[in-house]
């Protein structure tokens, strides 16, 4: 058997390798970019590069390194397609297009942006392919060339939005591919749908009026997929059971199975394919094939093979699209049973038992091989011939299939399945050691994107509502599981598990997160629900040993009610003392035997109950040792039991001896995955008009408010308008109608009356009408109205919006006010969070009944939204935050549930007091002001009977005129406004003291609003309760996190929690799940949901949400958000278009990925943006920085990159901008990877940090943890020399060119990163000015000095020296201005030894500096982490060296560096 060598990580060529090789060579000569006169096509030329370069790695699909050195050369874009045609087609051409645009997809690439540019010849080409996949060896091809044909052909059914592509594929799935099925089973399924019949008989007829070429061409396209099918059979036939087998050919079947699941799990290819696959009994051969015998090469193929059972059983109406409930699956199971019953009892009578029998007794896999295994294989054929499964077998004929083959086919058709929301109930919710580590499901942070996986996929469209819940919980629990599996490797490994003399277990470590168990039992197993066969429930006893320092034992038992642990049973075969190799497998070196996951109940008392949590003071415990309670999963513990009693293995739950809890941030996975269930297991409810856009399907703007049969036509625009000119200019096209004809009362807020251009009426005959309408169509009635008087005090007046906003901000903002799915894309700088505020400003005004959802990614983005909230109109009792993070808000109230309620009963207490004013005022006894309801009356029957009173003598009376002074004389709450600015009556006009008047008495009748409102406040007593009350009745405003949302989705169900609108911040950072459960945070009222409106506002082009493991980010495709799914499939989106946050210069490093990103005029105008850096040529540069000491980018551990000379050369430039003023906290450095970050800040911690002329910058931090920040001027390192790495990934390219205001100063090897195709737009840019630092010395932050000529400085020593330079002649004139300073204060010639000592001081600061500077200049600086360091000096050297990370340059710590400490 051909052996597959291990799994190694290839590292990319250097550049100095890819200039010396064959292929740049020829590039050089015929496509490269930067080339001016290129030679002419050789088709020699190409065939020679396929031939030696790409087909020459023996074990991968293709060759990387060239695959490489094509993406720098821009192989594809410049010689292959420009110059194909057909005469010039063959094999070696069409295969070197397919191996890149492979290779496009393999790395997130957009793959056809080069077809689209050059589309005439793509039919053809996509024709010739189709011929080569059919034709395989007889084309010459080995089957790993047809392997890149099958993904290339993947590729393309997995990207019908494309035009180009849909043109050529769905020739290949529709309803002519019918003709493949057998003649008998084509009839039976036309019955099943009348109109389908007719459709055939028009496809019959198009067909025969076609000439012969292109009914050739029908019959390739119809038959083709039929004909693959048949291919791949034949291919698998080959494989044995045992014995050697090639594993080009397992890698063919896999990836063949691979194409199925896709077909099979998207809708318009499923439609009509389905029926052919079934008809092919593909299913049933795979199942009896050799390939799934084989323990080993066989593994991955059993797992596709299982996924594609799913699919094609999947629980959905193929041709209509609906899904399926369980009973109509039981329905069709119980048709299908008993037509082969009635078959069997009409035809077959030694098959008379079991037409006789009731479907429950025969339906099982057990029952049916007992019917039918006694039948002869040409009986068998007669009942599949009858069923239309297999073609008539003629009176004297054999059958040709195998008996074996037949009786599956019956049996697998017919066998009762288990539905799949009970296998997803039964299904444990916790990893186990199996899943854990299975590298097909949860593979190595290492996957290189070259096999297939047994992994759902998140593409454009899903099946049902169900289909996109699973694979979304299949794909978080992976992810989740990979982040479990680092935790346990790191912390078994920390505690060194050996094999002791006596043959136990003896550990050599210890762990901060894990624990020995010294015992462990099970206290109870309740009974199973009714319908279950799983326990209700699984209790267990874990007790450890707790002699640790007081912190880490404080941690443990703060253990919280709901927090996920994980019991594991190790059994080491390693000897004491052995060194552990974290190269070998990590199972086989730890004895690892059992992983298991737990919740924490509580932890025990003395007498062995569970302390709860609550306000009330812990008991303290004696002694170290600590028994907590803990839920086990019941699914997973009826699993192991059943196996155990079965099977006789060992019983899991006697044998473990360690304990692991997480950090309580990232272990929230169990509550979301309950969440994802418990949604699948109700009927959720999904609004009719996003149903289908959430599924991919039908017209994506169908919930564009243009479209809704709900519009609103008149909406008060509040203050969203600076004056009426500014709201002419916000709708360019429109005629603008003001009601008001008098300019100087033409002042906002405004109402606008927009035209409704869906209304259904009457049609218009008359031309004068359809001109009317015409006109009307964009003419907008505008009604500027006053806001009411609110009363006589200051803080009566409404606070207001000061931003004059742009015509698209505007046009985002009417949007969000209109029922339906508003979609806003917020490039950089252009106002996300003051649209989305003054959305949620207009909603509270314009519906003040409605109730506003707002959910964001991070608590950041959500304080940040909170505090422009609170400088608007909206009262303060209104608004709730959940969730933690409230504490970061930038104001001193509280506006969390306790918070608030703190803040209603303290308001309540104030207003109370107003009463008793009013009271006293009054002159009214008694004590009215003692609570809510008192006060209610004292309104009714002393307030109301005055203000009417009042109101009957100065209405002026038919016929009566009223004098001007009855307004102030008659007023009866003179004196309780006695404390407002004096005079309260103006005493002007009567109409204004009547309005000064109604004012004062809503001020009044606010006070007793309120109390009645926080009445209900009096009654509830507990906190609890008032929290509830308040978050279900009384906030209007409610904001919380996208995973608080998953986490508390059943209990804000419970509560009876409602809302109208959801307003998402940062959109297309959240993962595709945790966008949608905030939808369902409601229960459905009669059935419908009452969500009326959604607001995303996010920014496709950053980056996407933080996926841990890159199988699942590049494979499943899980980090794309539903908003940037949304924009693929062209739901419309309001595109905002001015920034003012950059120079107009640093904009266009980035406005080239928008579709008009323009400037604000302050831009262009403040002096800020117009002043060049002072000491500093350019605003923006590019600097080159080459290899130092023969070193550029390293890699001491995998995934790690630094670059010293990048790291020495920004600290350096950060110190040069810090000695000419610069204030540190306008300056922040950033990286593309976690290990520069590391490395930037000790070099900064050795050079400045102590030095108080220097200090820390900002931040020094990676671009993705940088997103959503900014700052004056950025200082960036791009790390890497051999391969251009992740920032190939043109969205973080986007986030690290958008973070500087005023300044952007890159190192880079620019010979690298020139020629990347996907970054041009910005490096042409940036290649235009010069690759060395230009700087100005003799200017100063504060001031600007005479003209001097640029200094060019050329490496990173020659800046250090500078910097050294600078330093010394400053602490050289600070020494100097002392000594001065100090002769005239010393007229008795005594010094004054303070002053003394602080220029000694800097003096010495100065050796110590220079001796630092130095070492710039002329060594690596020693922080770079060692290539090679024994395990266990890392191990002691913990809390020195960083924590490694999990992921190529994600930021894996919080802001601080510090790791866990190991000591």
């Amino acid at each position: 058997m051909e052996k597959e060598p291990p799994v190694k990580k290839t590292s990319a060529p250097s550049v100095s390798q890819i200039n010396a090789e064959f292929v740049t060579q020829l590039a050089n000569k015929y496509w490269a970019p930067h080339v001016k006169n290129k030679l002419p096509f050789d088709a020699k030329v190409m065939e020679d590069i396929y031939q030696s370069e790409i087909l020459k790695s023996k074990y991968v699909l293709i060759c990387l390194t060239c695959v490489t050195v094509f993406y720098f050369s821009q192989y594809l874009e410049n010689y292959l397609w420009v110059n194909y045609t057909p005469e010039v087609s063959n094999n070696a051409y069409l295969m070197s297009i397919c191996c890149i645009v492979n290779e496009k997809f393999r790395e997130n690439v957009p793959a056809w942006e080069v077809f689209k540019k050059k589309p005439q010849h793509f039919p053809y080409f996509f024709k010739c392919v189709m011929e080569m996949s059919l034709a395989g060896a007889k084309s010459n091809l080995s089957l790993k060339e047809q392997t890149i044909l099958l993904l290339f052909l993947d590729h393309c059914f997995n990207s019908l939005e494309v035009d180009l592509i849909r043109e050529q594929v769905q020739q290949l799935i529709s309803l002519p591919m019918w003709i493949c099925l057998l003649p008998a089973r084509l009839q039976h399924e036309l019955k099943k749908v009348p109109k389908l019949q007719k459709f055939w008989n028009l496809i019959k007829k198009n067909y025969e009026k076609m000439d012969k070429k292109d009914s050739e061409q029908a019959d390739r396209e119809r038959t083709f997929l039929s004909l693959l099918i048949k291919k791949f059979l034949v291919v698998l036939s080959s494989i044995l059971p045992s014995g050697d087998v090639s594993m080009e050919k397992v890698h063919y079947c896999e990836r063949f199975l691979e194409l199925m699941i896709d077909l099979e799990a998207l809708l318009p290819t499923r439609r009509w394919f389905n029926t052919v696959l079934d008809d092919s009994h593909f299913v049933v051969y795979c199942h009896l094939s050799g390939l799934p015998l084989r323990e080993k090469e066989g593994h991955l193929f059993c797992q596709l093979l299982d996924m594609l059972k799913f699919y094609t059983g999947f629980e959905i109406n193929d041709q209509t699209g609906n899904a399926l409930t369980e009973n109509e699956m039981t329905t069709l199971h119980y048709d299908r049973i008993t037509s082969l019953q009635r078959a069997a009892f009409a035809h077959f009578p030694e098959l008379q038992d079991f037409a006789l029998s009731n479907v429950a007794a025969v339906d099982t896999r057990e029952s049916l091989i007992k019917h039918f295994g006694l039948l002869s294989p040409n009986t068998l054929h007669k009942v599949g011939s009858y069923l239309c499964l297999l073609p008539e077998l003629g009176d004297q004929e054999d059958t040709t299939y195998d008996k074996e083959f037949l009786l599956e086919l019956l049996v697998s058709r017919h066998e009762r399945r288990i539905s799949q929301i009970e296998q997803l109930n039964q299904m444990p919710l916790y990893p186990t050691e199996k899943i854990i580590w299975d590298e097909n499901i949860v593979p190595t942070e290492y996957y290189s994107g070259e096999g297939c996986l047994a992994l759902p996929k998140l593409n454009l469209q899903f099946l049902t509502l169900h289909d996109y819940l699973l694979r979304n919980f299949n794909l978080f629990r992976l992810e989740s599981t990979y982040e479990i599996r680092q935790d346990i490797e790191d912390v078994v490994s920390r505690m060194k598990p050996w094999q002791s003399e006596y043959g136990g277990v003896v550990f050599g470590g210890w762990a901060r997160m894990a624990q020995t168990i010294l015992s462990f039992s099970i206290v109870e197993v309740a009974k199973p629900n009714i319908g279950e066969n799983w326990p209700a429930r699984v209790r267990a006893d874990v007790t450890i040993n707790l002699n640790v320092r007081d912190q880490i034992k404080s941690e443990w038992e703060g253990l919280r009610k709901h927090d996920v642990c994980f019991l594991i049973t190790v059994r080491p075969t390693l000897p004491y003392g052995t060194r552990f190799d974290r190269r070998q497998p990590f199972l086989e070196q730890m004895g690892l035997v059992y992983v298991r996951g737990c919740e924490v109940q509580g932890m025990l008392d003395d007498k062995g109950r569970v302390i709860e949590e609550g306000p009330e003071p812990k008991p303290k415990l004696r002694g170290d040792t600590r028994t907590f309670r803990v839920w086990l999963d019941p699914n997973q513990y009826q699993q192991d039991m059943t196996n155990t009693i079965q099977n006789g293995t060992e019983d899991p739950y006697e044998t473990f001896n360690i304990i692991m809890r997480r950090k309580p941030k990232e272990n929230n996975f169990k509550a979301v995955l309950e969440t994802i269930r418990n949604l699948m297991n109700t009927e959720c409810v999904v609004p009719d008009w996003l149903h289908d856009i959430i599924l991919g399907y039908g017209d994506p703007g169908s919930a564009h408010y243009s479209k809704m049969p709900n519009q609103i036509s008149t909406l008060d625009f509040n203050d969203s308008f600076l004056s009426i000119d500014h709201l002419k200019a916000s709708f360019p096209g429109y005629k603008v109608k003001v009601t008001e004809e008098n300019p100087s009362l033409q002042i906002p807020p405004f109402r606008i009356k927009f035209p409704l251009k869906n209304v259904k009426g009457k049609k218009r005959n008359a031309d004068e009408e359809d001109g009317e309408s015409r006109e009307g169509d964009n003419t907008l009635v505008v009604e500027p109205h006053v806001i009411p008087n609110r009363g006589p005090y200051p803080y009566n007046q409404p606070k207001r919006n000061t931003i004059e906003f742009t015509p698209t901000q505007i046009e985002a903002i009417r949007a969000g006010m209109q029922p339906g799915l508003t979609m806003v894309v917020g490039p950089p700088g252009t106002g996300k969070t003051d649209v989305a505020v003054q959305i949620i400003s207009n909603l509270y005004h314009n519906f003040p009944e409605q109730r506003t959802l707002i959910v964001t990614h991070s608590n950041q983005a959500l304080n940040q939204l909170f505090e422009k909230i609170m400088a608007l109109d909206i009262d303060e009792r209104h608004l709730l935050r959940l969730g933690h993070g409230e504490e970061e808000l930038e104001t001193e109230k509280d506006f969390s549930r306790y918070g608030r309620v703190n803040y209603v009963l303290a308001r309540r207490l104030e207003l109370l007091r107003e009463v008793a004013r009013l009271q006293e005022s009054l002159d009214v006894p008694g004590d009215v002001s003692y609570t809510c309801e008192t006060a209610g009356h004292f309104y009714l029957y002393q307030v109301m009977s005055r203000w009417e009173e009042y109101m009957s003598k100065v209405k002026p009376k038919h016929g009566r005129n009223v004098q001007v002074e009855d307004a102030a004389a008659q007023f009866p709450f003179h004196k309780y406004f006695s404390n407002a600015p004096q005079p309260v009556f103006k005493g002007r006009t009567y109409e204004e003291d009547i309005d000064i008047a109604e004012g004062c008495f809503r001020h009044i009748k606010k006070i007793f609003t309120q109390l009645e409102e926080f009445r209900a406040f009096e009654l509830l007593r507990s906190g609890l309760d008032r929290s509830k009350y308040l978050l279900v009745k009384e906030a209007k405003i409610i904001a919380m996190t996208c995973t608080h949302a998953a986490l508390k989705r059943h209990d804000l169900v419970e509560l009876g929690f409602k809302y109208d609108n959801i307003l998402m911040e940062e959109a297309a950072q959240i993962l595709e799940i945790e966008t949608f459960i905030p939808l369902l945070l409601q229960n459905p009222e009669d059935g419908f949901s009452r969500l009326k409106r959604w607001i995303m506002i996010g920014d496709h082009h950053q980056l996407p949400p933080v996926i841990k493991n890159m199988a699942f980010q590049k494979y499943s495709n899980m980090e794309q958000s539903l908003f940037t799914r949304c924009v693929r499939l062209g739901v419309p989106t309001v595109d905002l278009d001015a920034q003012g946050r950059a120079r107009a210069s640093l904009c266009n490093l980035y406005n080239w990925r928008y579709k008009r990103l323009g400037n604000l005029p302050h831009v262009q105008l403040q002096p800020e943006f117009r002043a060049p850096n002072p000491g500093l040529t350019f605003d923006f540069q590019l600097i080159n920085v080459e290899d130092f000491n023969g070193v550029g980018e390293s890699e001491p551990n995998p995934y790690f990159y630094q670059n010293l000379a990048e790291a020495e050369y920004a600290v350096a430039l950060f110190m040069y901008m810090r000695l000419l003023g610069y204030p540190a906290e306008k300056i922040s450095i950033l990286t593309t990877y976690n290990g520069q970050k590391h490395l930037i800040r000790d070099v900064i911690n050795q050079r400045c940090a102590s030095n108080p002329y220097f200090g820390h910058p900002s931040k020094v931090t990676t671009v993705d943890r940088f997103q959503g920040q900014q700052n004056d001027y950025i200082i960036l390192s791009l790390v890497r020399t051999k391969a251009v790495g992740h920032l190939r990934d043109v969205r973080r390219l986007v986030v690290a060119m958008s973070r500087a205001r005023l300044g952007l100063y890159i190192f880079a090897r620019v010979s690298l990163f020139q020629n990347c195709f996907e970054l041009t737009p910005v490096f042409n840019q940036l290649t235009a000015r010069p690759l060395q630092l230009h700087i100005r010395p003799h200017e100063y932050y504060t001031e600007k000095r005479p003209e001097h000529p640029d200094q060019v400085v050329n490496n990173m020593p020659e800046m250090a020296n500078l910097v050294y330079t600078m330093y010394m002649n400053l602490i050289q004139n600070a020494q100097n201005r002392q000594v001065m300073l100090l002769k005239p204060q010393d007229p008795d010639g005594l010094t004054d030894s303070n002053n003394i000592s602080l220029a000694n001081q800097a003096a010495a600061d100065a050796e110590s500096e220079q001796s630092q500077l130095e070492q710039m200049a002329e060594e690596p600086s020693t922080e770079q982490a060692p290539q090679d360091t024994p395990m266990e000096q890392q191990e002691e050297n913990q809390e020195e060296r960083p924590r490694m990370p999990e992921h190529p340059g994600r930021d894996s710590d919080s802001e601080d560096s510090g790791a866990e400490e190991d000591a």
